[in-house]
């Protein structure tokens, strides 16, 4: 992994962040999360096991400590991992249909679903969830409008930056 994709990694990362943090929160504080976006993105562009294992640590921990959602950090860090691993898989599994908008628009829908699944799990398991709500009730009500929001968001971004690192000669699709 060469420096240019390692500052690559970080501006998405730190760009995730920024987003994270500026983003209100849905319902019970709990709010779209948009590193999930950038961690996405990253992978798209660097399709390789280091670029999603790296982001996933990095997503994972810093959406630990930036986490609205009481008893949070340990299922952040533990769904970021397993969905940077499992989104890799299917952008590989998906890699000869080309990396276009739609599939990218699709397997950020798919992400996100298995993102807020594993985290809901996670935190269900580890931390209870809070004020009493259901499983079902915070997937409705947070997973499936961070969904769609995270769709929109990278059928926007994706092209511009898949262009901009063209430009810059950072080669993507790797």
């Amino acid at each position: 992994m060469n420096t240019r994709v390692l500052v690559s990694l970080a501006l998405l990362v730190g760009i995730g962040a920024v987003l994270h943090a500026v983003i209100p929160g849905i319902f019970f504080g709990m709010k779209p999360d948009m590193m999930l976006t950038m961690m996405f993105l990253a992978i798209l562009l660097f399709p390789n096991v280091k670029t999603a294992g790296l982001v996933g640590i990095v997503t994972g921990v810093i959406s630990a400590m930036t986490t609205g959602f009481p008893g949070g950090q340990v299922p952040n860090i533990i769904d970021k991992i397993i969905t940077a691993f499992v989104f890799f898989a299917f952008v590989c599994l998906l890699k000869k249909y080309g990396q276009t908008v739609v599939s990218a628009a699709i397997l950020t829908a798919v992400g996100t679903v298995i993102s807020g699944t594993i985290f809901l799990t996670a935190a269900l398991l580890f931390a209870g969830l809070p004020g009493g709500a259901t499983f079902s009730a915070l997937f409705l009500t947070v997973v499936l409008p961070a969904t769609a929001i995270n769709t929109i968001v990278m059928v926007i971004i994706y092209p511009i930056v898949s262009a901009i690192f063209k430009r810059m000669n950072i080669t993507v699709h790797v």
